[in-house]
């Protein structure tokens, strides 16, 4: 073969290998773009969600296949999975410098950004749960920033947990740097919860080391939505907050700080705790409400969205529905009553509470 002919075949090779090379670059290129296209269309538009939340223990299980096989082959859409529940502990990995000094991560869920990716796969909006104030963990790394007893100590609340004092902006940085590390990895949402001053226990000897007990209870938990919708926002991510199903009907802010119409001013999703069996006994004159949960949660969120309306905020009410036995037995006729009270008042979307995270696929439309 002569040099001419030599230098042919190295040029034909060379644009071969090229032309792959580019072609290549090209398909990730397109296929980063699809996906990022499509993260973008599912960001902009609020999700109609419906779906059921998980511990960090089970979703670090082999439990998730089956909650991932009942959202496939029902109605189901989407999951709530604990970032940071009432332990205080995050259950993942982070890049956090804060989150690492502190030290509140414990590995549960060894490939987080894994996880959402094969939950994205098939087609399941993933919401990150953070419990706020309540926190087990940090109030006795940091005494300083907790609730405690007039007698010296630790404030616990009748489930012997530690509370963080809400005022603290220190606090709110925190909660903030967790909700940036989840949304990094690829989480949807962002989903607060115990954004409150304690309701049980006995709140009347609490020492709060930054609340000066003269700013309204609910001005300081509109600051933190404010605080934190401001920083958050800006990442893209959809935001929600939990609240107490009285708060729907209630005309004072229960002693806690919860008004709706302070939520509807910063989040996309106001999510309040209908659960029936929560209702006080005579609630609209039922002697059990648990035994009637069409007409407490159609109650609940009718009023809830007149007062939406009256605001003409843009928020959603998106509540969260019983799927546990406590005052009666919640079976599948008693979910479908939840479901349809959700649709007859005109609400965005349902999501189904179970501590065990063992759900009732018998009140689920199958696909």
């Amino acid at each position: 073969m002569g040099l001419k002919d030599k230098i042919f075949l190295f040029l034909v090779l060379a644009i071969a290998v090229a032309s792959f090379i580019i072609f290549d670059i090209y398909g990730l290129i397109m296929q980063s773009r699809i996906d990022f296209l499509k993260d973008l269309l599912i960001k902009k538009q609020p999700i109609y969600s419906k779906g059921v939340y998980v511990t960090f223990r089970t979703a670090g299980s082999s439990r998730i296949e089956e909650i991932i096989n009942l959202i496939k082959n029902t109605e189901l859409n989407s999951i709530v999975i604990d970032i940071k529940d009432y332990t205080g502990r995050i259950p993942f990995g982070t890049d956090s410098k804060l989150i690492k000094e502190i030290g509140s991560e414990k590995i549960f869920i060894s490939d987080m950004k894994e996880l959402i990716r094969k939950l994205h796969k098939e087609e399941i909006y993933v919401i990150a749960r953070i419990a706020v104030f309540e926190d087990n963990y940090l109030p006795r790394e940091r005494p300083d920033l907790a609730l405690k007893r007039a007698g010296g100590g630790l404030w616990e609340d009748n489930k012997g947990l530690a509370w963080l004092d809400p005022s603290s902006k220190e606090v709110w940085d925190y909660v903030v740097e967790i909700a940036r590390e989840s949304a990094k990895i690829g989480f949807d949402e962002i989903n607060l919860d115990y954004i409150r001053f304690p309701s049980d226990g006995e709140t009347g000897s609490i020492i709060y080391p930054f609340w000066d007990r003269k700013t309204p209870k609910k001005e300081i938990i509109r600051q933190f939505f404010e605080y934190f919708s401001q920083r958050i926002k800006p990442t893209g991510v959809f935001i929600s907050v939990d609240l107490f199903g009285l708060t729907l009907t209630s005309e004072t802010d229960l002693n806690i700080g919860q008004w709706i119409e302070d939520a509807a001013l910063y989040f996309d999703y106001i999510c309040p705790m209908v659960y029936p069996s929560h209702y006080p006994v005579g609630y609209e004159g039922f002697e059990n409400p648990a035994l009637y949960p069409y007409e407490v949660i159609y109650k609940a969120l009718l009023t809830g969205q007149e007062r939406l309306a009256s605001g003409s905020f843009s928020a959603k009410l998106r509540p969260w529905l019983q799927d546990f036995n406590l005052g009666a037995i919640y079976d599948g006729n008693m979910i479908e009553l939840q479901k349809k009270a959700v649709y007859d008042a005109g609400a965005f979307g349902w999501l189904l509470w179970n501590p065990k995270n063992i759900y009732t696929d018998e009140g689920l439309e199958k696909e």
